[in-house]
């Protein structure tokens, strides 16, 4: 029933969209600047780096830039408006932004650049898997499911960046050396992050996460050969665990003796410093690795960005692996 009502709202919204569109023209208001457009912070970040000194010269948006998890979105009117007649859209391509590709493929303009990171990424989508203890809910839903969340790897950022500049220089084939060596630039700092990963899981004391929460990071799991267990899977809407998982998850932190129990961004920790209860482990920390499937626009403007966020995130495995 909610697929339903999420369908109908979309051809809804998508009727609205090409009557607004008729009359007019998104980039008029912006002085005839190329606009583009980002579901999620990490395209939007890639591409202000790619873009670099000449960022002025675009209009660059970011649709989910409200704090919204990409899994709850529900577009608007003027969403639609927006993707159907942007100069480039780049989108993540799971379940969760199916309704992107429904508006693009009804774009107003006819020359508008697409980016799917599904399709960029093709070669090295991960099925998405549930663990032991892990909570799910039970669908009808047939064939494979992957991961949406392809952003939460180094390696795989490096993938989308090319692609990304690739279609920059198609779009604006004047700035291609600029793009081409911003891009190179870029390139080394995701290497030399990937490789301080690395680093910090060959050196580690334990190859071990447990998530207390929602679990989003089987792309980067799966780059540094960590294994994990959680009580959720990372697109699931689930809030409260039950006591099987509970009980599942107390029993692991005790027996693998782990000093730190993980969550993602926004979380209240309740499920966390339940499973701490319940075990019978000492000292044991709640820390948070961030998603970066809601962030705020007070986030960005102070300062925060891909690489810093996935820096962060290191500085926190490293804790929970020591």
């Amino acid at each position: 029933m909610k697929n339903l009502f999420i369908y109908l709202w979309i051809v809804f919204a998508m009727l609205c969209a090409c009557a607004c569109a008729a009359n007019t023209e998104i980039t008029a208001e912006d002085g005839g600047k190329p606009v583009i457009v980002c579901t999620i912070f990490p395209e939007y970040d890639w591409l202000r780096q790619l873009l670099g000194a000449r960022a002025d010269e675009f209009d660059l948006r970011l649709l989910l830039h409200n704090g919204t998890d990409m899994h709850n979105y529900q577009p608007s009117v003027e969403d639609i408006v927006t993707i159907s007649s942007c100069d480039m859209l780049a989108y993540v391509g799971g379940q969760s932004d199916a309704w992107i590709k429904d508006a693009a493929s009804a774009a107003q303009n006819q020359n508008q650049i697409v980016i799917d990171l599904f399709d960029v990424l093709a070669d090295e989508l991960l099925e998405e898997e549930l663990s032991p203890g892990m909570a799910h809910e039970e669908t009808a839903e047939t064939g494979v499911v992957y991961d949406e969340h392809v952003w939460l790897s180094l390696s795989n950022a490096q993938l989308v960046c090319d692609a990304l500049t690739e279609q920059l220089t198609i779009l604006d084939p004047e700035g291609a050396q600029e793009y081409a060596a911003n891009n190179q630039a870029y390139q080394l700092e995701l290497q030399a992050l990937d490789e301080a990963y690395r680093q910090t899981v060959d050196t580690a004391a334990r190859t071990h996460l447990l998530f207390g929460d929602r679990f989003p990071f089987l792309y980067l799991v799966n780059d540094y050969q960590l294994s994990y267990d959680a009580a959720f899977p990372g697109c699931s809407a689930e809030t409260e665990a039950s006591f099987e998982t509970v009980t599942y998850l107390a029993g692991r932190l005790e027996s693998l003796a782990l000093p730190v129990v993980l969550t993602i961004e926004n979380s209240n920790s309740d499920i966390a410093q339940t499973i701490i209860n319940n075990s019978s482990v000492q000292n044991v920390e709640i820390l948070t690795l961030n998603s970066m499937q809601s962030i705020t626009q007070e986030e960005i403007d102070a300062g925060e960005d891909y690489l810093s966020i996935m820096e962060e995130n290191l500085q926190t495995l490293r804790q929970a692996l020591n």
